[in-house]
């Protein structure tokens, strides 16, 4: 029998919500923080979150809190649900308060400026908290509706890892430990920006075979910039590689896609910001991950025209000329 933890999940987005709904159906006390005092009270009197998971039933014993410190003290185990990008600012007051506590990352990207993994942000802010990441194929709509959903858990000790493969486990949530952490942020954060790619090519109206050699040669990108950075190359075929990166590329749910097929067909990315209604984290992973690339000397030629594309004024037929014109080479 599982022992029920005190779990802060921090962010009432979808995901955050999704998750947090997981804890509590898996029996677990969970308070989840937001930002919005309105979604707030509405989680705790009816257990719903219409903002972002509209007409979905959560389980009624999760409650909800606008108070992050407190939220954050009284959990034994923290849930990072919020964008990459917002971790720094949010998580670097409650450093304290997170000393020895197991942190369980579920953002998907790299820090802009910094190039920064999630790992190495907590790591910054709170060199004794206990880190972890899940990640792998599962949008949130789907989770909360309580569909079949199977994602990688991937901590430096094994041991911790299990404990929450563990204390996640119900019919409807399933994960699979892993020792990767490198590999695993790497995979969610890099299907972002081929996600976008794979969206313009729908956007264009290219069809399915460029979709699939689209897919294909991100993968083969992903792995090249994880090896440079000593990742498991296996974890590609796994669910926080391959599982994930077909979701996010080819899934009508995928906010990264929709940004990529409104690219496509022309649409100006200031416009589609403001149409998504939430954070496509591949357009800030865009740029942290071709700078990274640059650095470290790593050829990534989806990642770099998808670059292009946001912040250079490129267009996608150009970028797509551009690919298909590279020099002629042996597959691996």
């Amino acid at each position: 029998m599982k022992t029920a933890k005190k779990i802060a999940v921090v962010g009432a987005g979808s995901w955050g919500t999704g998750l947090a709904n997981v804890f509590a159906d898996a029996g677990h006390e969970v308070t989840l923080w937001g930002r919005d005092s309105e979604t707030v009270q509405t989680l705790n009197s009816q257990h719903t979150n219409p903002k972002y998971l509209k007409g979905i039933s959560l389980n009624p014993k999760l409650k909800a809190s606008s108070d992050l410190e407190r939220t954050v003290e009284e959990a034994s185990w923290i849930v990072c649900a919020i964008p990459t990008q917002q971790i720094r600012s949010v998580f670097q007051p409650l450093a304290p308060l997170i000393q020895n506590k197991l942190v369980i990352n579920t953002s998907k990207g790299i820090e802009v400026g910094s190039n920064r993994r999630v790992s190495e942000i907590f790591s910054e802010i709170s060199p004794k908290s206990i880190y972890s990441i899940l990640s792998g194929p599962s949008f949130a709509l789907e989770v909360a509706k309580r569909l079949p959903t199977a994602v990688t858990l991937a901590s430096a000790d094994l041991e911790d890892a299990v404990k929450i493969q563990q204390a996640l486990a119900t019919p409807y949530f399933r994960s699979y430990t892993s020792r990767d952490v490198t590999g695993v942020e790497f995979a969610g954060a890099l299907k972002n920006v081929v996600a976008i790619a794979s969206g313009m090519v729908s956007g264009l109206q290219l069809g399915y075979n460029a979709q699939a050699a689209l897919i294909n040669r991100g993968i083969a990108e992903i792995m090249r910039i994880a090896k440079k950075f000593h990742a498991d190359a296996f974890t590609f075929l796994g669910l926080a590689g391959t599982g994930d990166l077909i979701l996010t590329c080819t899934g009508p749910l995928s906010r990264n896609r929709k940004v990529g097929v409104l690219l496509g067909e022309g649409k100006p990315l200031e416009t589609i910001q403001k149409e998504l209604g939430g954070v496509a984290e591949g357009v800030y992973t865009a740029k942290s991950a071709y700078e990274l690339s640059q650095r470290a000397g790593i050829e990534l030629p989806i990642t770099e025209q998808v670059y292009k594309i946001l912040y250079e004024a490129n267009t996608p037929s150009k970028a797509l000329e551009s690919l298909m014109s590279r020099e002629l080479k042996e597959e691996w």
